[in-house]
């Protein structure tokens, strides 16, 4: 199973550990309110706001690495177009695992 990792933000940073600092900063900020967000509109099934959450958390999915999640999370969104919730558990599974990471680093 993979893991989340900071390879990507290495080369984004590019050797400079205070963008590197700032880049995780800004990960560990904004990935919990999205988080947040994507729970509530999955509560009130919100589908368009479900759809926009994914999108958003997807990104955050790719800079860490994860990119057979980022393929979950990608087809999830899709169906969600249709207010297919199918990969809703596979979705929700990445993002604890990445909710975890985040309190290692």
């Amino acid at each position: 199973m993979e893991q989340p990792n900071l390879i990507y933000i290495d080369k984004l940073a590019n050797g400079d550990e205070s963008v590197k600092k700032r880049l995780i900063e800004i990960i560990k900020t904004e990935f919990p309110k999205e988080k947040k967000e994507y729970l509530l509109s999955l509560e009130n099934l919100d589908y368009k706001k479900i759809e926009e959450n994914v999108h958003k958390l997807k990104h955050k999915i790719s800079i860490l690495g994860l990119e057979k999640s980022y393929e979950i999370a990608n087809k999830f969104e899709h169906k969600l177009r249709d207010q297919r919730l199918i990969d809703a558990k596979s979705f929700e599974g990445i993002l604890i695992k990445i909710s975890e990471y985040l309190k290692t680093i």
